[in-house]
């Protein structure tokens, strides 16, 4: 992290809080120049999500996982120069006699040396499904002598009546960061927390501490009693399509033919525009451009007409009277949907079949409803919410964010089972935020379409690379920034030059 004093990007913690996205800082060494900032960042975040009162509480234990996660790093360093094991129980036994000391006294030397050692530590403040997580990780796995303290620190602290009772018989001149996490985790459970909410452990060489906390009884009230509500008021939006529902009604009588689908396809200009485009694209690598209503039906096949179905009325049903927001919201999803087919082909097109490639498409379209639910909502259903968010006592900036930000895939879900869109397509956008929460059975699907929803915003600047899900990440092989710069740019060129899905 730089030394300068740096500005805090609100919009940009906005934007990570209304995706579920992680924000992410690194730093080697945590000077107080950093610490000030973080204080800050804390505090725009927990503002933004109604929970001001965790500020103090969350500045005090970032502060103090980030150091526990620096010391860890330099003990690395420490033992190395002292040629000792940090593996082996007498070596850690010596090593930690004279750490602290040492330490002490040559502090500058060992945080210049972690930062030339790239010991990064690595910062994670999410907010999702009413849980705030802060997540310190640092580039180096705990031993076992290190995991034992740990447990035993925290055994200890429980057995304490108070922080007060706690403080006095605790203070331990041995190893500091003991007695610091003993402190923290009697702070904790002072607000009701408890040991299920301080997490450690490491994974592909990285130690992680993970700090959970449930927003506020209140918050979760106010959440929960207008998320209901609002879909109560999803009823109010308009019915799907008509005409649309017609072609679906004959899509699933089984003694239609292939040429009634087509006669009543042909009548509509928009489905006839869109199915010829449909197949003349890539997909099916026709020699020669196809003209006919009937040779495109039995081209795109039943489930590739169902998906251009559901697709056309959606965005029939939510455009009406398109605002710039709205119009910005399908751009981002038609992108998305781009993505999305053309990584399918790639990726997964030898072992997922036609099917799963039809279903990126359609999927990747339709995976914000949730958000362009708000933007569609009639006038009348804005003066309930209002009065709704005067009623709770709450701004109506605040209920956005909360509903239509991070559970914008529930919301959205809501409205495509209205619609009785097939489960595939409710559940991707349900869980296109989380794929890890995803069935089994779509979980290849879900990952995919929130790889390209990411993908997407990196190229526009809103996301990082170390906001990207890690598990999607490994799906697609990826191990590197230069991996996915280099799948964004080429996209991006596909998309800008007019290629077609």
């Amino acid at each position: 992290m730089a030394q300068e004093k740096k500005t805090v990007d609100v919009s940009k913690i906005r934007s990570a809080i209304q995706s579920g996205n992680p924000l992410v800082f690194m730093t080697y060494t945590f000077p107080r120049q950093a610490e000030s900032y973080m204080d800050e960042v804390i505090k725009v975040f927990l503002t933004e999500i109604g929970q001001t009162q965790l500020a103090e509480l969350f500045a005090y234990c970032l502060r103090e996982l980030v150091n526990n996660a620096k010391k860890a790093n330099a003990k690395r360093i420490y033992f190395e120069h002292k040629r000792l094991s940090i593996f082996k129980s007498a070596d850690y036994e010596e090593g930690m006699s004279t750490f602290k000391k040492d330490m002490l006294e040559n502090q500058e030397h060992y945080l210049a040396e972690q930062k030339a050692r790239k010991m990064y530590i690595k910062i994670f403040l999410t907010a999702k499904n009413g849980t705030v997580t802060l997540e310190v990780r640092n580039k180096a796995e705990l031993t076992v002598f290190e995991y034992k303290r740990i447990h035993d620190r925290i055994t200890r602290a429980m057995q304490f009546a108070s922080v007060e009772e706690g403080f006095v018989n605790l203070l331990d001149e041995s190893e500091g960061a003991g007695f610091g996490l003993a402190m923290l985790m009697l702070t904790l459970r002072k607000i009701g927390l408890c040991e299920e909410n301080y997490r450690v452990l490491c994974e592909n060489g990285e130690t992680i501490t993970r700090l959970t906390m449930p927003y506020s009884a209140e918050s979760q009230r106010q959440i929960s009693t207008l998320s209901k509500q609002l879909v109560e008021l999803i009823n109010g939006l308009p019915e799907f399509p008509e005409n649309i529902n017609a072609i679906n009604r004959l899509i699933n009588n089984p003694n239609s033919k292939m040429s009634d689908i087509a006669i009543k396809i042909s009548n509509e200009v928009a489905l006839t525009g869109e199915l010829l485009r449909l197949v003349n694209s890539a997909a099916f690598s026709l020699s020669t451009p196809c003209s006919s209503i009937g040779d495109a039906v039995k081209f795109a096949g039943i489930r590739g007409i169902r998906n251009l179905l559901f697709s056309i009325g959606s965005m029939q049903s939510l455009s009406v009277d398109s605002t710039e927001r709205k119009k910005a919201l399908w751009s981002h999803s038609s992108c998305v949907a781009f993505y999305a087919y053309n990584l399918a082909r790639v990726f997964f097109k030898p072992g997922a079949g036609k099917e799963f490639i039809e279903d990126s498409y359609v999927c990747g379209l339709l995976h914000d409803m949730g958000k362009i639910v708000f933007e569609s909502a009639h006038p009348a259903i804005y003066e309930k919410i209002n009065a709704l968010c005067v009623r709770e006592g709450v701004s109506q900036d605040f209920f956005e964010q909360m509903v239509a930000g991070a559970n914008h895939g529930e919301i959205g879900a809501k409205v495509a089972e209205k619609w009785n869109f097939p489960s595939i397509i409710t559940d991707i956008i349900r869980y296109h935020h989380e794929p890890e929460r995803a069935p089994e059975s779509i979980w290849r699907l879900a990952a995919l379409i929130n790889f390209s929803d990411q993908l997407v915003h990196y190229k526009d600047g809103s996301v990082e690379f170390a906001q990207f899900n890690p598990k999607v990440l490994a799906l697609f092989n990826i191990s590197g920034e230069g991996q996915v710069r280099q799948l964004s740019e080429q996209l991006s060129a596909r998309y800008q030059n007019g290629g077609g899905h």
